[in-house]
This record gives structure tokens, sequence and C-alpha cells, in this order.
């Protein structure tokens, strides 16, 4: 009886055993395929888990997270015979598990292989300046060309990114001479730019003082020309305001002899004043009235009247 008891406790232990040995844990962002006595039996998923003992067994544990594989520089040949090495960055992600584990030999290796495969084959088609120009376009190609190539085996490529393109050193040499002579080509180009705009500015300068000096000399031609305008003006009305004065003593002298009732002797008199202001002149000629003997005696008549 005693015998029977450890029995079934050792059974019971051994069972035990066996089923928290069988127990698994699959952690987040991971898958574990399980096999069935050699085949494929199911995919596990997060959670917890347990298998047949000595039936199923993990036959692969895969990681879902997207993963980055960075290769080593590939020798590659440009379509004008140029030798270099580019090496690139593939970020890629496991999709399906079980087409991962059984789709193909070492998927990384395959990967890889397949990377430089199609590298070689789009770098083929490209000259050197347009492979060094052209990181884009690669790119895109060589993800369109590695996921369509990769989706039976399990696996996304999600991006693909070429890192380094590495050209021999006499192309780095020649490059870095034609970048010199290109920057000293921009630098000659500047340097004549700057002083066609120097000229250009001082030329403009200097026109638009000509027209400022010429304005000036246009104005000031039009006041001076207003003032002796102005000053002509002043003096005609100076003149003719003078005359207007002369004859308004004129006047007023006729008036006032009118006013005073003269005799024949005084006008006779005033006549004979007038004659020596005319004998005084420049003419040449002095017309004697015919009266003339009557008005010396006149003269004397009035000479005798002052000595009196």
């Amino acid at each position: 009886m005693d015998m029977q008891i450890y029995i079934i406790v050792a059974l019971a232990l051994v069972v035990m055993i066996l089923i928290i040995t069988n127990i698994r844990v699959c952690p987040q962002s991971r898958a574990y395929i399980i096999e069935r006595l050699g085949t494929y039996a199911s995919t596990w998923g997060a959670g917890l888990h347990v298998k047949l003992p000595f039936i199923d067994s993990i036959a692969n544990n895969v990681s879902l997270k997207e993963q980055v594989m960075d290769f080593p520089p590939q020798p590659v040949i440009t379509k004008d015979n140029v030798t270099m090495k580019i090496d690139s960055v593939v970020y890629m992600q496991i999709t399906d598990p079980k087409l991962y584990t059984y789709g193909v030999e070492k998927p990384m290796l395959a990967i890889e292989t397949l990377t430089a495969t199609t590298l070689r084959n789009i770098i083929g088609e490209l000259d050197l300046d347009t492979t060094l120009t052209s990181r884009d376009v690669i790119n895109t190609k060589m993800r369109a060309i590695l996921d369509e190539a990769t989706d039976p085996w399990g696996i996304k490529v999600n991006r693909v990114e070429v890192k380094n393109i590495m050209p021999p050193e006499a192309i780095r040499e020649a490059m870095e001479k034609q970048m010199r002579a290109e920057r000293e080509r921009r630098e000659k180009i500047l340097v004549a730019e700057g002083q066609k705009q120097s000229e250009i500015l001082v030329a403009e300068g200097k026109k638009q003082a000509a027209i400022l000096a010429a304005e000036a000399e246009k104005q000031s031609t039009i006041l001076r020309a207003e003032a002796d305008k102005e000053a002509r003006m002043r003096r005609a009305e100076g003149e003719a305001e003078a005359i207007r004065s002369v004859q308004r003593a004129t006047a007023d002298g006729l008036k006032m002899i009118k006013e005073s009732g003269p005799d024949a002797a005084v006008i006779k008199l005033r006549s004979l004043e007038s004659l020596e202001k005319a004998a005084q002149g420049q003419a040449t000629k002095i017309i004697v009235p015919a009266d003339f003997q009557n008005l010396a005696g006149v003269v004397t008549a009035v000479g005798e009247m002052a000595r009196k």
C-alpha cells in the first residue's frame, strides 16, 4: 500500500514537472512556431501557452519588430564603367512567422544577397553622375524590388537607404578639382556681377546728379527771368509814374495860369523862355515867329518896368 502511494505521488510529481516545463509565455511582439511530430502545428502569439510534452516543440522564435539590416559595402559598376562601393541599410519586418520559418533557408543571408544583386542591377543602368545625385530613385527602386521578392518569405521591406557611395580615389580627386573650379567660376561671376552693379549704380548716380543740376539751372534761369521781368515792370511803372507826375505838374501849371488870367505880355514872355530853352538844345534850326519884333518890344517894356 505504501509502495502504491509512493508511485502515485511520483507520477503526480512527474506530471506536474512535465506540465510546468511545457508552459510557455510568449512575450509581446514575438511569435513561436510550434511543430507537432515534426510538422507545423500552430503559431503562438503573445500570452500563456502549454505544449504537449514529447510531441510539440518550438521550431522558431520570431521577432515581429521592425529590424534594421546594415550590410557591408558592395562593389558595383556603373554604366560608364566606374567601379565603386555602396553600402545600404534595409528596414524590414516579419509579417508572417510561418512563411519566414519555412519560406527560405537563412532569410537574413538571402536578403543580404538579394540586396547586393539588386543594387548592382540598378547601378549598372546609371552613370556616375546620375548615381551620385539619384539616391532617392535608387532607394525607391530597391524597396519595390526587395518588397516584392521577400513577400513569399513573410517579410515586409519598409524602407531602403543608400548610406554611402564611395567612388575610387582618382574619381574623388577629379570631382574635388571640378568642384573647386566650379566654386572659383561662381566666385568670379559674383565679383563681376558686383562690379557691374557698382558701375550701374555709379552711372545712375551721375545721371541723377546731372538731371538734378539741369533742373536746378532751369529753375534758377526761370527765377532770374521772372526777377528781371518784375524789375523791368517796376522801372516801367516808375517811369510811367514820373511821366504822369510831370504831366500832372504841367496840367496844374496850365490850370494856374489859366485861372490867373494872364495878359498877352506874359504869354509872349513864356514863349520867349521856351525859345531860349530850345536854343540850348541840339537843334540846328530855330523857327522865329512872325511877331518877333513885337515880342522884343514887350521884352524891353518888361525890362524897363523891372528897373523902375
